[in-house]
């Protein structure tokens, strides 16, 4: 039985197995490891010039294109023609193109997040409920790391559809805080205090401005804003430092942090509540 396209069985029994297993092995012990070196190099070659996104693109293509030429190679030292093999791997992609659309529309995806390039390797990125750290932008899929030490997989179609947070974009951020004084604090006396919390501490930007707007009276405070702004990888420390400082300063200063209360007043016309407070002893 003739289980080789275009070659006679008879023949392939009759020929060298030692140059057979010769050529072969050249393209697995050298062809395999040349492709990975050329991989790295042009990854290496490349980041000098283009991101790092599109380094690994071009890592990618090297490597996969390396794959195939062995592939083929390897099928040619058996016999089997290249044009009879892909004519039949046309017939299988046809087949397979239609079983997978869902592929299809994340490759499609993928070349334009590649091209729009919203967010890159190494970003800090939030999609619906999910934060983390850009690994890698496939063909198929954005991987992520997220700050507990998850690695997550969305598919690119999804990324397409859904809006994107790219955290770390741009160089600076700002520290958006809500803070609350008692009624009785002199609204000055605040702002004075976090202007001088704010100047004092190393990791608060002077441009742009720190700012400080009395936001609202609450049910059981005044509020404000304080918004300062820092280099994004100081944003985490700086928000836990300014907070800390802020209850220290506030205890120095008499300012009064209120935990929420609720006063209950029962109307002139009405009589209030009697309420009574005794001490009972223990027997």
């Amino acid at each position: 039985m003739d289980i080789l396209l275009g070659t006679d069985f008879e023949k392939y029994l009759t020929q060298d197995y030692l140059s057979l297993v010769l050529r072969i092995l050249f393209w697995i012990i050298i062809g395999l490891p040349l492709v990975h070196i050329t991989g790295k190099w042009v990854k290496k070659l490349s980041l000098k010039n283009f991101s790092a996104q599109q380094s690994m693109v071009f890592h990618k293509i090297i490597l996969y294109t390396g794959y195939v030429i062995i592939l083929f190679s390897i099928l040619n030292i058996f016999g089997l023609k290249i044009a009879t093999l892909l004519g039949a791997a046309g017939i299988v992609g046809i087949a397979v193109g239609f079983a997978s659309q869902t592929s299809i529309s994340n490759i499609i995806s993928g070349w334009f997040l590649i091209a729009e390039k919203p967010f890159e390797v190494e970003d800090v990125i939030t999609v619906g409920s999910t934060s983390g750290v850009v690994l890698s932008i496939d063909m198929l899929s954005i991987k992520l790391r997220t700050f507990d030490n998850k690695y997550v997989r969305i598919p690119n179609e999804t990324i397409i559809k859904t809006e994107v947070v790219n955290i770390t974009r741009f160089p600076i951020r700002r520290v958006d805080l809500e803070i609350g004084v008692a009624y009785k604090e002199n609204i000055s006396h605040v702002k004075e205090v976090l202007t001088c919390i704010a100047k004092d501490d190393p990791l608060c930007l002077n441009e742009p401005e720190p700012s400080i707007l009395f936001a609202r009276f609450g049910n059981s405070a005044l509020e404000f804003n304080f918004r300062v702004w820092a280099v994004k990888d100081d944003w985490l420390t700086l928000r836990n430092s300014i907070m800390e400082e802020i209850k220290k300063r506030f205890d120095e200063e008499g300012i009064e942090i209120p935990f929420p209360h609720v006063s209950l007043y029962s109307g002139s016309v009405s009589k209030p509540f009697p309420i009574s407070i005794t001490n009972q002893e223990s027997p």
